[in-house]
């Protein structure tokens, strides 16, 4: 059991991050220029919000007719649903930054606010797409479980899903507040 559920974690763990960090590379970089702009900002950022209210999970139909192969098409929705987030969120990061006199304090704050937020919509979106079409990951190890009636396989995946979650989120959380200390220290000691 634990070299299988170890297998699962990887197996989720994959997903998750060949979907997450492009996701969050390009929708930083898309969010970047967006909110450069008040004009362009004002245009895309609503335009955006469009596919960024789909639940990412409802993509994977359209996902499975163009790739035909649940594991891209598990790694797609997991791209498509975090990109929005990130873009909307980084872009109005952006604005504010240069409404606040360009103070990267906000810049960081809603940057990482927005890779929170991605990382959140890329868990909750691979652990279902797992449980829909997976043939290993902790979401399919809670579904076989369910259907096999063993109470202790979905206890365990439940278990371990809360502690990668939490212990991703609070990596990410420490990374922005630290590199928004960075700044904060780097401003106090070029004044002086």
């Amino acid at each position: 059991m634990e070299n299988s559920i170890l297998l699962d974690i990887v197996a989720t763990l994959q997903r998750l991050f060949v979907g997450y960090i492009p996701a969050a590379v390009l929708g930083i970089f898309i969010g970047f220029i967006i909110g450069l702009n008040g004009i362009v900002y004002q245009l895309f950022s609503r335009l955006f919000q469009i596919p960024n209210s789909i639940p990412s999970i409802a993509f994977l139909p359209v996902a499975l007719i163009l790739f035909k192969e649940n594991e891209t098409a598990a790694i797609f929705v997991v791209f498509i649903g975090v990109l929005w987030s990130i873009i909307v969120e980084t872009a109005t990061g952006i604005q504010q930054f240069r409404k606040q006199d360009h103070n990267f304090r906000v810049a960081i704050h809603y940057i990482f606010k927005a890779l929170r937020i991605g990382l959140w919509i890329a868990w909750f979106t691979v652990i279902t797409s797992e449980m829909l079409v997976g043939s290993k990951g902790l979401g399919f190890l809670i579904w076989n479980g369910y259907q096999a009636g063993n109470y202790k396989y979905i206890i365990d995946a439940l278990l371990y899903i809360a502690i990668i979650g939490v212990f991703l989120d609070q990596m990410l959380d420490l990374t922005g507040h630290l590199l928004s200390q960075m700044v904060e220290d780097k401003g106090k000691s070029s004044k002086n």
